[in-house]
């Protein structure tokens, strides 16, 4: 049960590159048209100093790349610790869960954007993380001891 329950941290891996891919591919072109690019960014500049510059649709896949980032984090280290320890069904049942909201989260946010609906996703993904926080604690402190 290892591969599978790692198997949805492979995807989120390969989704998070396709938001960056997706954010570069639109946040490139945009800064050109402005007459900017990458050539006249000035020295030290980082991608928020974009907020305000470049439309918001623009940004948006920006800003789900920073979620990505973020409390996926957590995700990959339960996941580990769940795939070493002893995954069961529902263990990887929940990461699916998880990953599957998380790339409707990221596909939402970067086009439609309402926050409502998004926040809802990230409530229910992250109540699949909660579950996979619970597992990886029952696993590690309940785990039997070696005999010496």
């Amino acid at each position: 049960m290892q591969a599978q329950m790692l198997a949805p941290a492979a995807v989120l891996v390969a989704w998070s590159l396709i938001m960056l891919f997706w954010l570069a591919g639109t946040r490139l072109p945009a800064m050109s048209r402005m007459g900017g690019g990458l050539a006249k960014a000035k020295p030290g500049g980082r991608g928020q100093d974009l907020e305000g510059v470049l439309d918001d649709r623009v940004n948006w896949k920006s800003h789900n790349y920073a979620h990505l980032m973020e409390q996926p984090t957590l995700f990959y280290a339960v996941s580990l610790i769940i795939a070493l320890l002893g995954a069961t069904a529902g263990d990887v049942l929940a990461a699916w869960i998880y990953v599957g909201l998380r790339i409707v989260h990221s596909i939402w946010q970067a086009t439609v954007n309402v926050v409502a609906v998004r926040f809802l996703l990230f409530l229910l993904s992250t109540g699949a993380l909660i579950w996979l926080a619970i597992r990886a604690l029952m696993l590690t402190l309940f785990a039997p001891g070696v005999a010496a």
